[in-house]
């Protein structure tokens, strides 16, 4: 996983995160249902490259 996969997917859960919060403060649960996603994509992203990072080091990659 390159360096800027990190930050990007971290990028995607912190973003969710934020958007998660502010549908609970303002009582919006489409935006607080965003956020869950937006979590959910960035955290699906980060185990792929872990998962090829892991198939690459068994290959020898």
């Amino acid at each position: 996983m390159s360096f800027q996969d990190k930050v990007a997917n971290s990028a995607e859960v912190l973003k969710g995160k934020v958007k998660e919060a502010a549908g609970k403060i303002t009582g919006n649960p489409r935006l607080e249902v965003e956020g869950k996603v937006d979590q959910g994509k960035g955290n699906l992203k980060q185990a792929g490259e872990k998962v090829k990072d892991g198939g690459n080091s068994v290959f020898g990659k």
